[in-house]
């Protein structure tokens, strides 16, 4: 056990000593679609087509059964590739077995917007219909009407831009909108707005018009994306890339949710990442990458990690994202994020600042179970739980909640891990360790006893999963598809092993129900 827990510090040493390469993000179905319709030669991409192909599932769709609403982008997407690249092996098959799927497929956007509806799914599930629409008139597919005035109104606003400034949050998702390259410039790292899809898409009209530099710009930026997968096929990319802020602060955050903050063993890497957010962190906030616009959840969250570390940050960077005491995560948004607002929470707890009306939002926003299931930026229900029963924690040693606790233990399965699909993940089940672990330490005894039992089976569960170094592969977090930032991830699911590593150790030491 103490060698493992050695092998665990020593990679979380080495995970957050090299966040300073952009991030580490899985492979995006969606974004290298994208990028391969738009970049024109099929025999040149003849391996990115065969991993695209590779992963449609069983039913002729892309994306995980689990979590149904975010198979549209991705399949639409693929479809549209692979259409035009009829003479590789397989494509024409994945093209037939797409149009089943879609001809199948419910459409969640029938009469309504899911408060969960993946990013910018507004711009680009009507521009998808439409452009499959075009090839295929005849197949009766979902139409997505209730997304149609969204869209317009949204393609009326950008009408009265002549040029969004960098980093702009709709150039995320310009290759759904836009159709001139001057309406958008290549940002520091060569993207537009962070997205290889809209980058891609960037591109091709700007070869077009003949501006030569700015392509050049262009092809660096999706080749170091598609490093950044770690998949070694040129041409598949991520969901997003960089996130050299999203990355390192989340990774920080998780480390506290674990006890694993102040270690000593990682106080070198993390002195290092917490120099450079103080750095960074201005008047306005911080976002996901250096070269995107600021927003209230990686604000909030690096004022935690900030404050954790000893600083004293000035509330202001998340204050101007407050409107009547909730917190948008960026000016515009269509709905709420119950997760920025439990990182607002948190971090205003932390610095000593009032908070009632955040408290009650989190609050109020519970399932009848107790738990938070409704967000928009992460699929599973324990990612939003772990952090929201931790804010509602801070600063309230006596704070209690037996519904969510009781939840949280009956939602367990047989193994011993946790899942919102029909598998357990890694990842979440350090989550549910996470929430474990906070309310653990005001619980009364039967209560530490139910706890303790639970995370005994859970370390075994796990113990039998762990491989050294190896790369999650499960998208949970919540894009224009589901995608999965891998160090984030990684830091999550080793520090949920090593968190019940050290449980497990007090409670053989010290008798059932000791605390972490």
């Amino acid at each position: 056990m103490n060698a493992l827990s050695e092998q665990i510090l020593s990679e979380l040493r080495h995970l957050l000593s090299e966040m300073s390469d952009g991030g580490s993000v899985g492979p995006s179905v969606y974004d290298t679609a994208r990028a391969l319709q738009f970049h024109g030669n099929v025999i040149g991409r003849q391996d990115a087509y065969a991993w695209l192909i590779a992963q449609q599932q069983a039913d002729g769709g892309w994306g995980s059964a689990d979590f149904p609403l975010f198979r549209h982008a991705p399949t639409w997407a693929a479809l549209l590739a692979l259409q035009r690249a009829d003479p590789l092996p397989g494509a024409a098959d994945a093209v037939q077995a797409a149009t089943r799927f879609l001809e199948r497929e419910p459409d969640p956007y029938a009469h309504a917007v899911p408060e969960d509806a993946p990013i910018g799914a507004e711009l680009i599930l009507p521009q998808l219909c439409g452009e499959v629409a075009s090839l295929l008139g005849g197949v009766a597919f979902p139409r997505h009407p209730a997304l149609l005035p969204l869209r317009q109104a949204c393609l009326v606003k950008l009408g009265a831009m002549a040029r969004l400034p960098s980093g702009h949050p709709l150039l995320h998702s310009w290759e759904a909108w836009g159709t001139s390259p001057t309406t958008a410039c290549p940002d520091d790292d060569g993207s537009i707005g962070i997205s290889p899809a809209a980058t891609a898409a960037w591109r091709a009209h700007a070869v077009i018009q003949g501006s030569t530099p700015q392509v050049g710009r262009a092809d660096a930026y999706l080749q170091a994306a598609s490093g950044a997968t770690r998949s070694g096929i040129e041409g598949v990319v991520p969901n997003v890339w960089p996130i050299n802020v999203f990355e390192p602060c989340w990774s920080l955050y998780t480390l506290h949710l674990a006890g694993l903050f102040a270690h000593p063993a990682l106080a070198g890497a993390v002195r290092v990442i917490v120099a450079q957010l103080d750095a960074r962190l201005g008047v306005r906030g911080l976002g996901p990458a250096l070269h995107f616009a600021a927003d209230a959840d990686d604000t909030a969250i690096a004022l935690c990690v900030l404050r954790l570390a000893g600083r004293d940050p000035a509330v202001d960077a998340l204050r101007h994202f407050e409107i009547d005491e909730l917190f948008v995560t960026f000016p515009g948004e269509r709905n709420a994020s119950v997760s920025t607002n439990i990182h607002a929470l948190h971090a205003l707890r932390l610095l000593g600042k009032p908070a009632a009306g955040t408290s009650a939002y989190v609050e109020a926003n519970r399932n009848p179970h107790g738990l938070w299931d409704n967000e928009k930026w992460h699929v599973s229900w324990l990612y939003s739980t772990a952090h929201a029963v931790a804010a509602l924690a801070q600063g309230k040693p006596q704070w209690r909640d037996e519904r969510a606790l009781a939840a949280l233990l009956q939602a367990q399965r047989d193994g011993g891990g946790w899942g919102a699909g029909r598998a357990s993940t890694f990842e979440e089940t350090a989550y549910a360790l996470f929430a474990l672990h906070v309310m653990n330490g005001s619980e009364e005894p039967t209560g530490r006893r139910r706890i303790a039992q639970a995370v005994a089976r859970a370390l075994e569960w796990m113990l039998a999963r762990h491989a050294a170094h190896a790369l999650p592969q499960t998208p949970l977090w919540i894009g224009k598809e589901l995608y999965c930032p891998t160090r984030v991830v990684r830091v999550a699911e080793l520090a949920g092993l090593w968190l019940a590593l050290r449980w497990g150790r007090r409670v053989l030491a010290e008798g059932a129900g000791a605390a972490p």
